[in-house]
């Protein structure tokens, strides 16, 4: 870390009489670099819109804060929004994104607003222009997600696009031993019309958990034209991730939770592993039928593979930390397609209508087997949290399906048909929304224990109606109101030996949300809060009362109120924040013989907040310094809340330093995440185990980028 200051220090002392006679381009590019959240994006059926417009809560990351943080993943990028937290899966490497206290799988985040097209389990950010988040159900706007959550909001990345012309290379650093390097190239040509861009990134080595290796390469090329009356484009990427020696997640098989391990710690095995790859692109076409008519089109496809052997950990002393391990080996390959069309329409003036009609469908299908590897009488291995014994992997135990060719386990397929009217009033002061989408979900199970015979079919249908209004009362002020509702494909019990109905699909689920709220600028900052009620049916295993076995089921509902402030903006000249808070009241309703009654949510933490700053220090041209505080309250850890997880806070710093070389940026960057080292469980957020995520230790970040 000195040898990475001292050249900051050096970098900076060189560069100082280039910027005296050439001013204008570092400032130029210390403008571009700011990190930024906007109050806008893609809400499905009702087009891209701005925040102040919609009775819905909806915010964009931008490009800059991606390339200035260097974040490894996706969950990392949102670990700048107040209002979510991110978690694991269980059994694998696929993030998990909590918000308003309920998951939002990674195979339901949305691509240029199609589902099942972006990558599974672990997003690499750098092909992205921009993240949106959208807090709060969706059903209506982006329909039904496949995987069969995101009820508690949605997140949609937009793929980079030709702007303007640009030529960068950046290398990079990451704690402990993580290099790598990317490229983006844009060009327009002729009149502007049409557009280019070409982009890509790879990445190699250990990070700052002991013995974690993480490898990543990607590669986007964006097409896009321009014309009178049509736009069309076309978007493909490939990403390939692999990850050795992933530290695993905890499971607590004790009646008190375990002292959290050093910050670096990894209790992983060196054999556990993770490889995946995608093939991905989106083509979209948009045609002006009149001055106040657009259809639209829009069709993705996504080839996915992956395989991995992932690691288990089981907590059987938590003063020793004396544990249980096991294995899990899955290898599993995806075909997603989807396309969506629609038709806009703006009429009226005293009066103003916009008529949102259209429809999309999506086809999924999921080949996998798995093998359990848990060793004679599934007794796993012995082995400990904070001294962990290297144990070799553990002969199978439960096979299901063919592992050397995997036949289908699930086809879905979803379509839905959707109209809306967005009604404007008194010079669109007062704008109320009104829409219905009928949503239909066919999900065929085939059975893994017999070749892959039909087990089970259900085609169910539903109609989730949104009614919204905004009110404007003065310039910059928004006030919103909300009903609407959330659909989701029934949940999957995880495979596991120990429950009785291992890998069954449930009867989908409808979740209503009530909100209302407001937004507002002050100056250079925008700010939003809300007030929220969501119910949901609950889903969890319960012993079956013979043995250990258990059945996993839809037992009572959830039911979560919470509260949310949000804001981003410049507050004085070259001072810039991104922050906020949320707290969620996420309690146990009708519940199964009243069983936990009123209990508090597994993994939801009863408040988060977030402050992000950024100044630009004008009295040393082009420096800029940079800080973050992320806060996380309590967490049960089971739904009985016999167990615990203390809140935690971690702070991060940095720096950025724009000079010029001739007339050309370079931009060097430094920061160190979790600068105090602390040890934190992150997250108790499980679908079926009570299983604790460790924090990320302390992580320095370094990267030099030049424009060219």
């Amino acid at each position: 870390m000195k040898r990475l200051i001292l050249a900051t220090v050096s970098l900076a002392a060189i560069a100082t009489p280039a910027l005296a006679q050439d001013d204008e381009v570092v400032i130029q590019a210390q403008r571009e670099n700011a990190s930024a959240v906007t109050g806008e994006g893609d809400l499905g059926a009702l087009g891209t819109k701005k925040a102040e417009d919609v009775p819905f809560t909806v915010r964009s990351y931008n490009e800059a804060l991606i390339l200035n943080q260097q974040p490894l993943t996706l969950g990392a990028l949102l670990e700048n929004d107040p209002t979510i937290r991110t978690t694991y899966g269980f059994g694998n490497a696929s993030e998990q994104f909590v918000i308003r206290g309920f998951q939002l799988f990674g195979d339901d985040v949305g691509l240029n607003g199609l589902y099942g097209i972006a990558p599974r389990q672990l997003v690499a950010p750098e092909l992205f222009e921009s993240v949106q988040v959208l807090n709060g159900a969706s059903a209506f706007l982006n329909g039904a997600a496949p995987g069969g959550s995101g009820i508690g909001g949605s997140v949609n990345l937009q793929l980079k696009r030709a702007g303007r012309d640009l030529n960068r290379a950046t290398a990079s650093y990451i704690g402990d031993q993580h290099f790598g390097g990317s490229f983006d190239v844009a060009r327009r040509f002729g009149d502007g019309s049409f557009g280019v861009r070409v982009n890509g990134a790879f990445r190699s080595g250990d990070v700052a958990v002991e013995g974690e290796f993480r490898r990543t390469a990607v590669l986007g090329a964006a097409f896009d034209w321009r014309g009178e009356r049509v736009r069309a484009s076309l978007d493909l990427g490939y990403q390939r991730v692999e990850v050795d020696g992933l530290r695993p997640k905890v499971t607590v098989g004790t009646a008190v939770v375990p002292r959290v391990p050093e910050a670096d710690a990894n209790y992983a095995q060196p054999w556990t592993y993770t490889d995946m790859r995608d093939v991905f692109g989106v083509a979209r076409i948009e045609y002006d039928v009149a001055d106040n008519a657009m259809v639209y089109a829009s069709a993705g496809a996504r080839d996915g593979m992956e395989e991995g052997i992932y690691g288990g950990l089981t907590i059987l002393n938590a003063t020793t930390g004396a544990a249980n391990g096991n294995a899990l080996y899955v290898p599993r390959t995806d075909n997603n397609e989807a396309i969506e069309a629609g038709l806009r329409v703006k009429l009226g003036q005293a009066v103003t209508h916009e008529f949102n009609l259209g429809g999309n469908i999506a086809w999924q299908v999921n080949r996998n087997a798995f093998d359990f590897l848990y060793g004679p009488g599934f007794a796993g291995f012995a082995t400990n949290l904070y001294s962990p014994t290297l144990a070799a992997i553990p002969a199978s135990a439960f096979v299901g399906g063919d592992l050397n060719d995997p036949f289908p386990i699930s086809r879905t397929r979803l379509w839905s048909v959707y109209a809306s009217d967005t009604a404007g009033l008194f010079d669109n002061r007062l704008l109320v929304t009104g829409g219905l989408r009928l949503q239909s979900i066919r999900v065929k199970a085939y059975n893994a224990y017999n070749g892959g015979l039909l087990d089970s079919t259900y085609d169910e249908s539903a109609v989730t109606p949104v009614v919204g209004v905004v009110v404007k009362p003065v310039a910059g002020v928004s006030l919103f109101a909300n009903r609407i509702e959330g659909l989701q494909q029934g949940p999957t019990a995880p495979i596991d030996p120990l429950l009785v109905n291992s890998g069954e699909v449930l009867a989908p689920t409808k979740s209503v949300q009530y909100e209302v709220g407001g937004k507002v600028r002050i100056g250079g900052i925008d700010a939003s809060l809300a007030l929220f009620q969501i119910d949901l049916p609950s889903a969890y295993a319960v012993p079956t009362g013979t043995g250990t076995s258990q059945v996993y089921g839809l037992f009572g509902k959830q039911r979560n109120r919470g509260i949310e402030l949000s804001f981003a903006g410049e507050v004085a000249s070259g001072l810039r924040l991104i922050g906020g808070g949320t707290v969620v009241d996420a309690k146990l309703r009708e519940t199964l013989g009243g069983a936990n009654e009123g209990n508090r949510a597994q993994g939801v933490p009863e408040y988060t907040a977030n402050l992000n700053a950024e100044w630009d220090m004008g009295f040393v041209p082009g420096l800029t310094l940079t800080g973050r505080v992320v806060h996380t309250g309590p967490q049960a850890v089971n739904i009985a809340n016999t167990l615990e997880l203390d809140d935690w806070t971690r702070f991060d710093v940095g720096a950025r330093y724009v000079f010029a070389a001739g007339d050309k940026p370079l931009t060097l960057r430094f920061g160190v995440d979790n600068v105090a080292n602390a040890r934190y469980w992150a997250s108790a957020y499980d679908a079926f185990s009570q299983a604790l995520l460790q924090g990320a230790p302390r992580t320095v970040r370094a990267s030099l980028s030049v424009d060219f």
